[in-house]
This record gives C-alpha cells, structure tokens and sequence, in this order.
C-alpha cells in the first residue's frame, strides 16, 4: 500500500468503545487483547518478541518507523504482534543502515495497523477499564459486523500460547566448545536472551515448550533456562509439571517471565491477570537483597501473586516493581533456582539487569564445583 493511498481503518474495543484512523502495513483484519507499551525506542524488538503473541499493541510514543527496520534488531524470525496501533507512522526512513522501511515490514509479514489514533486518549482508556480483547480492520470499517468477529475472540485469561511460537525441535546455539552447557526450554524465547548466555560461555540446546525432563536433561546439562513466552501460564499444567521436577535435580535454572511464572507455579505459588500489565523500557524494580533499583524492560500481563509467594515455605521474594510494588523476582531455599518477572536481556532497553545472567553462570560453576 502506497502512502498516497491512505485508507481509512477502525478500532474497536471489547466494551464498544471506537477509534478510526488510517491503515498501516497490509490491508487486512486483526484481533487480539489490547495491550500498550511505552517504549520511545527499539520498536523492531518489540514487534519481534514472541511474548507479544495474540496481542494488537498501541505504541505510546507520537511517531513509529522512522528509523526502518534493520535485518539483526530482531528477537525472533517474524513480527509477533497481531497488530499495531500508533499515532503517526513514518513510510519513509532516514537510517542508513537500515534494510527497509517499517511499511514494507509489515507488508512482507501481513500485519495489519492503524495510524493517526489518539494514543493518549486509547492508553488512558485501557488503564482505567483494564486489558480487553480488541479488533483493528482496513478491509471493513462496518461495526456490527467486527463487533461479531470480535465476540469469537478467546479471553487471554486461560489460554495457553507457547506452542504457537515455540521451536518445533530442538536446535544448538552458541560455541559447542563453551565451557558451559545450558539447556532451553523455549516458551517463545527471545533471541538475545540466547546471545547473553552464549556470550557467557554457554554452549546451548533449545527444546520444545513441552519437552519432557529427561529429554532436557539428557545431555546432563549444568544449566536450565526457563524463558519467556505469551499466554496465560496456569493453563500450562504439564510444563509446570515438568518444571517442578527439573527444580528437584538440583540443576541450576533460571527463569525470565513466562518461565518465571511457570516456575512459581512448580512450587504452589499462585499467579494472576493483571489490570494492564507491564510493558515498557524504563520500568523501576528494586533487589529487595541489594536494595539497589533498577531500570527494567517488561512486557508482561500475568504476575505472580505476592501473598502466596510471602505465605510459602521455601520462597525468596528477591525483586519488586516500584510503581505498583507487585512481585518481580523470587528464589527458591535450599534449591538451586531463581527467576524475575523482567528482561534482563534488555532488547529493548537499558542493561541494568544484566547481572542476573552472571549470577546464573556463577550458580553453575558452584554446581560444577560441588558434583566435580
């Protein structure tokens, strides 16, 4: 679709609720939960991260693409997103670096968009009212008619998502004559949460969301990385299962979101849908065991709950989100697992967190060190 071809598109909320503007990307149709992120940067790795599976995203900054797309600032092999809504979109790019423009990304995926929305007023909406299944088309503007498509939507409360964006088979990543090697459990991993560990000497396997314990211990790995991924993780019974006696080997794990909650879960802590969720680069979490704040990317709408974490046995609460003090981070006692609700691959978004990776490799060479 050209720029002077602008067409007309529509947004329609679950509550009825309507935003017209212009089509962006494909010409097409789009449905999904609502979500926004407030991120001013870093909106290829933000389309790209598979956490964002099932969900049409409003970007909250005044204008998007100007900057194109670039073929290495991707955090999976295609956009995630079901569809994008913005303010002003930029057709054209003035990056040199850059190997196309964000239109002509969105064409190639077939994602479906919509520009020219009051953002502000769309982002204060869903804060107030909560996350709500939404529908954005360019090839109907008839309300009725999307209002129908949109109440076929499933909630995102109860659905379980990884197995759409998880490898179908196991694969290598990083140098085979690493130091360490890890295996990853990918609920919808993000790439640079592979490159952090394989900078870190880390020779990695990548399994299947529901691959079973023995299939990811099998080459007696010193390391398990439990990563991110979209949907609701209570409606993920046999992976946190799975979790549950991976934890019981002793074999050091960390989790990041999904893999977060999942491991919660292992250990009979409870989680729940949040109001909005989190998703932005500049969210403030403090180390409860450092005091230390820092500056976080999130992207998540499911948190675990803190009262069950505080009322369990065994429980750490190590990290907590600043803005609405919800749980950000645990560590199991006397087990060799600890996880955060955050990114610390920090793709998009500041370094602050990148620590946690060290800490991760320090807990495997103890490991190493104790069963050598």
């Amino acid at each position: 679709m050209k720029y002077e071809e602008k067409k007309e598109a529509v947004l329609l909320l679950e509550d009825g609720t309507v935003f017209k503007g212009f089509a962006v990307g494909t010409i097409g149709t789009a449905t999904g939960e609502i979500a926004f992120n407030t991120g001013v940067y870093g909106y290829q790795e933000i389309f790209t991260d598979p956490s964002y599976y099932g969900q049409i995203l409003v970007l909250t900054p005044s204008h998007v693409g100007n900057y194109g797309v670039k073929e290495t600032e991707v955090e999976s092999q295609s956009i995630k997103i079901e569809g994008l809504v913005c303010k002003k979109f930029s057709h054209h790019y003035s990056r040199p670096g850059a190997n196309d423009s964000l239109q002509g990304y969105f064409e190639k995926d077939k994602k479906v968009g919509i520009s020219d929305v009051d953002t502000r007023a769309l982002t204060r909406h869903i804060r107030s009212t909560g996350a709500m299944n939404a529908i954005v088309s360019s090839e109907t503007l008839d309300v009725d008619l999307l209002k129908k498509q949109l109440d076929a939507v499933p909630s995102m409360d109860g659905l379980e998502l990884s197995s759409k964006v998880s490898t179908k088979e196991p694969y290598f990543f990083g140098d085979k004559n690493a130091p360490h090697k890890v295996s990853v459990i990918d609920y919808g991993v993000k790439l640079n949460i592979l490159r952090c560990l394989a900078d870190r000497g880390c020779y990695l396997q990548v399994f299947p969301y529901n691959a079973s314990m023995e299939e990811v211990l099998a080459n007696d790995p010193d390391g398990i990385m439990l990563s991110n991924g979209p949907g609701d993780p209570s409606a993920m019974p046999n992976e946190i299962e799975t979790v549950k006696n991976i934890v019981e080997t002793g074999v050091p794990v960390f989790g990041i979101c999904l893999g977060h909650q999942i491991l919660a879960l292992s250990q009979g802590l409870a989680t729940k849908k949040m109001h909005n969720g989190h998703r932005g680069v500049n969210h403030p979490v403090q180390n409860l065991e450092t005091t230390k704040c820092e500056v976080t990317s999130q992207n998540h709408g499911f948190v675990v709950d803190w009262d069950s974490a505080e009322s369990a046995d065994g429980i750490t609460i190590t990290h907590k989100h600043l803005n609405d003090n919800s749980l950000a981070g645990i560590r199991l006692e006397n087990k060799n697992a600890f996880s955060v609700q955050f990114h610390p691959e920090s793709s998009a978004g500041p370094n602050d967190s990148r620590y946690l990776f060290d800490q991760f490799i320090q807990n495997i060479k103890e490991s190493k060190a104790v069963n050598a």
